[in-house]
């Protein structure tokens, strides 16, 4: 069995793989290490993989190197990967965008796939049914905004984006939780028709777990999947692995 961790803005994802079958995933915030030795306990893993877009704490990377089995790091532009990868500075870009796109073509083979990860921030990543990775857009996420409209401003609240959200704000909470959450999602739409409109095969892979109410005709081509990230992350530590197996087999001879 395999095992990936996505250490993101928010907090860390942990799945565990069976092949390429996910199986069962975990999530764990700061101070909550104690969850990966947990996690790691309840099955026989056999190899890991890990990337990050934070600044790694010393107790982290300590206990991914007590972990009784090897755990490799995806490093974008350093890692081989099966995509090519055609951003002019491979080595600034996000790990989670990588995997993601990874993941993206390995599930989707045979159709250019737009990947939208709403987080901290929403990425926006486009891989051609040929295996290119062109690259993408970063956008701020729905809390970014509101932290925003609180922090740059003199009076308007810190809203949570939990709550009601009319077409018409008919109070300040709800002024700016719709406006913002309407313009999220107004955003996203114009970019999957955007992308339509160019490429006619397109799918579309939403993640990050926030839910959005889009207006979008097309919804056929829209597929929600949390795993995305993770799938991608697993797909890349076996293609090293294939990678590594076949080069000892090369040696032997």
């Amino acid at each position: 069995m395999n095992l990936t961790i996505d250490i993101g803005n928010t907090c860390t994802k942990l799945v565990a793989f069976d092949g390429i079958e996910p199986v069962e995933e975990t999530r764990m915030d700061d101070g909550e290490l104690f969850k990966l030795v947990e996690f790691c306990g309840k099955y026989h893993f056999e190899r890991g993989i890990f990337s990050t877009v934070v600044r790694l704490s010393e107790d982290f990377k300590r206990q991914i190197e007590a972990l009784p089995f090897s755990v490799m790091q995806l490093l974008p532009g350093v890692t081989p990967v099966p995509i090519n990868n055609r951003y002019k500075t491979p080595l600034s870009l996000g790990a989670d965008r990588l995997a993601a796109v990874v993941g993206g073509y390995c599930k989707s083979k045979g159709h250019d796939i737009l990947i939208i990860d709403i987080g901290t921030c929403i990425t926006y990543d486009f891989i051609t049914s040929s295996g290119d990775y062109l690259g993408g857009n970063i956008s701020p996420g729905p809390t970014m905004r509101l932290k925003a409209l609180h922090s740059y401003t003199d009076l308007l609240p810190l809203v949570d984006r939990k709550g009601e959200s009319p077409l018409l704000g008919y109070s300040t909470e709800t002024a700016i939780r719709s406006g913002v959450m309407y313009g999220v999602e107004r955003e996203i739409e114009g970019y999957i028709r955007d992308f339509l409109s160019k490429y006619p095969n397109l799918f579309v892979y939403l993640t990050g777990g926030v839910s959005l109410n889009l207006h979008i005709s097309e919804k056929k081509c829209i597929f929600a999947d949390k795993f995305i990230v993770p799938e991608g992350l697993n797909h890349i530590l076996l293609y090293n692995e294939a990678l590594i197996s076949n080069e000892k087999k090369s040696i032997a001879k």
